[in-house]
C-alpha cells in the first residue's frame, strides 16, 4: 500500500520529536532530484536549522577489509550503554554501470539495528566523490535535530578522492590493519594528514603483536608531518573491535579531542568552515544540474559530445563553448 506523503509541517514535527521512520522519509525527500522534493527539502532545512549543531560528528573511514562495520556496531553500542543516542550514516558504493547500490550496512550490523538508541541510514554515493553522498551534509543536519547526541558517518572507503568526509565532521577517524605487508605501503598521505586518530583494528591473539609494531610505525610517520593548524597531534590507538578491547581508549581520546577543540577555538572555526564549504558545493551542484537540465544546452549536447569522442573538438572548447551558450540568457 501507498504511504501517504507527509507535509512539510508534519516532516518538521515528527524529526523534532525524534520519529525515526519520519525522519528516514526527510532524509529520503533531501536525497531526491526532483524540483519539488528539492523546493521542499530546502523549506525543510530551514525550519529543523536551529535544533542542529549540537552533536559530536565523527568521520570513519578505512582500508578494504578492516572491519569498518564491526568497528561502528562494537563501538556505537559501547556509545549508547553510556546513554547516548546514536546516528549512524553508512555510504554504499554505487555502481558505475547501473548506479545500483546494495544498502547492506543494516544487515552487516544487525545488534545496532535492533538498538532502540541508535538509527542507522544507509545511502548510495551516486556519482559524489569524497566517500559520501551528495545528501550526506543535510541527512547529518535532520539526525541532530531529531536530538541524536553523535553521528557516524562511514564512507565507501579509503583512496585518493575519498577525503570529503573530513571536510564534515569534528573528529577524522581512519582505521588500518596490522600483518598485511608494509604498514605503510600504498598509504595516500593526503588522508594521513587529515586523520585526527589512526586505529589499528584487529588487535587480538596472535595479531597483537604485529598490532603494536604497526602502531610504534604509524606514530613515527605521523610525526614527520607538519603539526596541524588546531594543535592537535594525531594519536595511534590499537583495538579489537571483535573482541570490544581498546574501545574505551579511543572514545577518551575523542572526548580529549572535543575539549581541546572547544578550549582553543577551533571547534568553533572549524564548524564555521565546514558551512562555507558546503555552501561552495551546493553552488556547484545546482550549477551543474541548471546546466544540463537547460533546453538549449540538451539540444546541442549529444552533437557536441560526439564531437569531443572523435577528437574533432577539444573538450575544454566544447566545455567553454557551451557555457557560454548556457550564460547568454
Amino acid at each position: 500500500m501507498k504511504r501517504k506523503k507527509l507535509t512539510i509541517e508534519e516532516l518538521i514535527a515528527g524529526v523534532l520529536v525524534g520519529d525515526r521512520l519520519v525522519l528516514s522519509r526527510a532524509i529520503t525527500l533531501c536525497e531526491s532530484q526532483k524540483a519539488e522534493d528539492i523546493i521542499a527539502s530546502e523549506k525543510l532545512l530551514k525550519a529543523i536549522l536551529p535544533k542542529t549543531g549540537n552533536s559530536m560528528r565523527i568521520g570513519i573511514t578505512g582500508v578494504p577489509g578492516v572491519g569498518k562495520s564491526t568497528f561502528i556496531e562494537s563501538f556505537g553500542t559501547l556509545l549508547t550503554t553510556q546513554g547516548k543516542k546514536l546516528a549512524v550514516l553508512t555510504v554504499d558504493p554505487s555502481s558505475q554501470k547501473t548506479k545500483g547500490s546494495i544498502l547492506g550496512d543494516k544487515t552487516r550490523m544487525e545488534e545496532l539495528a535492533r538498538n532502540p538508541m541508535a538509527f542507522i541510514r544507509p545511502s548510495a554515493s551516486g556519482s559524489a566523490l569524497g566517500g559520501v553522498s551528495s545528501k550526506t551534509r543535510e541527512a547529518m543536519l535532520l539526525c541532530e535535530a531529531a536530538g541524536f547526541d553523535i553521528i557516524f558517518i562511514e564512507t565507501v572507503g579509503v583512496g585518493q578522492s575519498e577525503t570529503l568526509v573530513h571536510g564534515m565532521v569534528d573528529f577524522f577517524l581512519l582505521l588500518m590493519l596490522a600483518g598485511a605487508g608494509d604498514e605503510l605501503q600504498g598509504i595516500k598521505k593526503g588522508i594521513m594528514e587529515m586523520a585526527d586518530a589512526v586505529v589499528i583494528n584487529k588487535a587480538d591473539g596472535e595479531n597483537q603483536k604485529a598490532a603494536n609494531r604497526a602502531k610504534a610505525e604509524y606514530q613515527s610517520a605521523l610525526h614527520l608531518f607538519p603539526i596541524d593548524e588546531s594543535g592537535w597531534l594525531p594519536q595511534v590507538k590499537t583495538c579489537s573491535a571483535l573482541e570490544n578491547i581498546g574501545l574505551d581508549e579511543i572514545w577518551e581520546m575523542i572526548v580529549k579531542h572535543q575539549i581541546s577543540m572547544q578550549t582553543n577555538g577551533f571547534w568553533t572555526e572549524n564548524r564555521k568552515r565546514q558551512q562555507v564549504d558546503w555552501f561552495k558545493e551546493s553552488v556547484n551542484e545546482m550549477l551543474g544540474q541548471a546546466f544540463y537540465h537547460d533546453a538549449k544546452i540538451a539540444k546541442v549536447l549529444p552533437t557536441i559530445l560526439k564531437q569531443v569522442e572523435s577528437g574533432e573538438l577539444p573538450a575544454m572548447s566544447a566545455a567553454y563553448n557551451l557555457i557560454q551558450k548556457f550564460l547568454d540568457k
